[in-house]
């Protein structure tokens, strides 16, 4: 009993100095850590530089560090936005945070959910037809909006997302913050963008706003791809380069549009817009900034609108019309180039001609366009151009010479008659004449206002074809315009000829400018939308409600393009270069405006200045 007793009282006394020594320690490790805390109380952390000064909730702002700011979500969204609409918020000035928090939703849901809806409204339309009552625009809408995105989301297309939008707007000073507060909602507004104040929930609305990725607000709204898109904030719309002219301002930064057309695939370009829009104010600073650089210009005239140019700079400016002197023939042959021969030179010539006279003559079935095309031949024959004779110093036949050999021609009696009235009747003299217009200015006009609406496709073919054997026989930087175009487009044979031109322009340094206000009658051409796509510069200016879906089937638009157009003031629209394009604002310098201004009001005044000057 006693040896038990002795070796309990060991222990006892093994175990309190063991817990003596623990106590030790711990009272050790105390001291080590007040040091500590001691120590780094003393040190400057990140979280010290970043903290603010002072920081201050209140139900609808908070202030920070002596800073007034106030946080927004956005509620709901318009049917259409177009792309880059979040520009004009982050390119304001004055401080802003900005956050954007997307969350995948999976599609198989989405699908059920619009499976659901489809069957709702496909129910309702159903019960209001049965009724009697008038159709419901809003439910057809809808309709074919639920099946639409059904299908792109079954097609992988589109994907489902939960979206939500923030802001943080800072001012000095509670009178600026809710002066600010109103400017962004009012300009959200007039998007139809709905935005609420985050109330009672400032301090949620800061955190949310932070880079930090905390959505506290929680405050989303369901949106498929394509709308996502738009509010995509960092859109470059720049089409600025180191050579060319100033096309305009472009309105999404206020940045220069400056652009070289000649370092496109092509020098061609197209202008649809609306009368009284700018499209002949744009044409005309185009072409005189080009004259500034030295291009040689070429422009067909069908209203007069380019005579104060033409006299402003020094140009030519020829009236094509009955009764004036100008005159070009149309037998007239091209120079031979570089790997041409004369057999070449005077098939392209006939093949012309043949276009030529289906103008005159109206379309020429196959029997009368075999006779045509044996009589041109002879009628070169008859002045001893063959494919085998010298083109030098030729005299060229006349339209004379070709009805002369019609009349001979079993079966061409006809075609001799209708022709007659070009050489004889009401027409004569304006097409049966040697030619005597010469290209030697740096800007040249031919102007078919004075000339009967019969004959203008047939003079403006005539023209172009001239000014063509000039462009293929001398090799120069160029631009031919072709004013109210949808002329050409009216007859197949010469909107056959204007692709031609602008197809084969770009191997003779030429650039086509096509320039029209009836964009049905030119889309309706087979040759229209041709003429579009091998253009490299597009530009659309304000645009009427009936033509707008056919610019935009064309160019391929967003709905918000589309209201852009309809929307813009002159001188405003849109402006391609390839693959990019951005909103323009058409601007002149004020001795600039002077000389392209259509204005007639303008016009009078600068004519009456004028005439006391002189």
């Amino acid at each position: 009993m006693s040896l038990f007793k002795i070796k309990t009282e060991q222990e006892l006394e093994e175990k309190k100095s063991l817990i003596e020594e623990v106590q030790k320690e711990h009272e050790l490790s105390s001291k080590l850590s007040d040091v500590e805390k001691t120590y780094r109380e003393g040190l400057t952390t990140l979280k010290d530089l970043l903290a603010p000064a002072s920081l201050k909730f209140d139900s609808s702002y908070f202030e920070l560090n002596g800073k007034f700011a106030r946080s927004f979500f956005v509620l709901a969204y318009p049917r259409f936005l177009s792309s880059n609409w979040l520009s004009f918020i982050i390119q304001a000035e004055g401080a802003l945070d900005l956050s954007m928090f997307i969350y995948p939703i999976d599609s198989e849901t989405i699908l059920k959910k619009l499976k659901s809806k489809v069957g709702e409204i496909g129910s309702q339309m159903s019960i209001n037809q049965e009724k009697g009552q008038v159709r419901d625009p809003m439910l057809e809408t809808a309709y074919r909006d639920v099946e639409g995105l059904r299908d792109q989301l079954m097609q992988g297309t589109e994907r489902y997302f939960r979206f939500a939008l923030y802001f943080t707007i800072y001012a000095d000073d509670l009178k600026e913050l809710d002066r600010n507060s109103t400017t962004l909602e009012s300009a959200l507004g007039a998007k139809l963008v709905v935005t609420k104040r985050a109330i009672m929930q400032t301090q949620a609305g800061f955190n949310s706003t932070l880079p930090m990725g905390l959505d506290e607000l929680s405050v989303g709204n369901n949106m498929n791809t394509s709308p996502l898109s738009t509010c995509f904030p960092f859109v470059s719309s720049d089409l600025t380069s180191n050579d060319g002219i100033l096309y305009g301002i472009n309105r999404h930064n206020n940045s220069l549009i400056l652009f070289d057309r000649f370092a496109m695939e092509n020098a061609n370009s197209v202008i649809f817009a609306k009368s009284g829009a700018g499209k002949s104010y744009a044409v005309k600073l185009e072409v005189l900034r080009h004259l500034m650089i030295g291009t040689e210009v070429i422009i067909i005239d069908p209203e007069n609108e380019y005579k104060h140019l033409a006299d402003a700079v020094g140009g030519t400016y020829l009236s094509v019309s009955l009764n004036s002197e100008s005159r070009i023939n149309p037998f007239d042959l091209p120079v031979a180039i570089e790997g041409e021969n004369n057999s070449d030179v005077l098939r392209s010539a006939v093949v012309n001609l043949l276009g030529l006279f289906g103008l005159m003559l109206g379309k020429l079935n196959p029997t009368e366009e075999a006779l045509m095309d044996k009589a041109i031949w002879q009628t070169y024959a008859k002045k001893d151009i063959t494919p085998e004779a010298d083109f030098k110093n030729v005299e060229y036949p006349t339209m004379n010479d070709l009805i002369e050999i019609l009349h001979g021609m079993v079966g061409a009696e006809s075609l001799a008659q209708r022709l007659t009235k070009f050489t004889e009747g009401t027409f004569a003299g304006l097409f049966n004449q040697p030619t005597n217009v010469v290209l030697n200015n740096q800007l040249m006009v031919f102007s078919i206002r004075d000339l009967e609406d019969e004959l203008r496709p047939i003079a403006m073919y005539i023209i172009l074809n001239h000014i063509w054997n000039i462009v293929r026989s001398e090799l120069k930087k160029r631009i031919l315009v072709v004013d109210e175009a949808w002329i050409m487009m009216q007859h197949e044979d010469s909107a056959r000829f204007l692709f031609g031109i602008a197809k084969r322009g770009r191997k003779y340094y030429m650039g086509l400018t096509t320039v029209t206000q009836d964009v049905a009658d030119f889309m309706a051409s087979p040759y229209g939308k041709p003429i579009v796509t091998n253009s490299s510069i597009q530009l659309l200016l304000k645009q009427s409600p009936a033509a707008i879906n056919i610019i935009a089937d064309t160019f391929f638009l967003t709905e918000g393009e589309k209201y852009l157009l309809l929307e813009s003031e002159v001188g405003e629209g849109i402006f391609f270069a390839g693959l990019k394009h951005a909103a323009i604002k058409i601007y002149a310098s004020y001795v600039e405006d002077q000389i392209i201004t259509t204005d007639p009001k303008q016009l009078l005044e600068i004519q009456e200045s004028q005439e006391k000057l002189s």
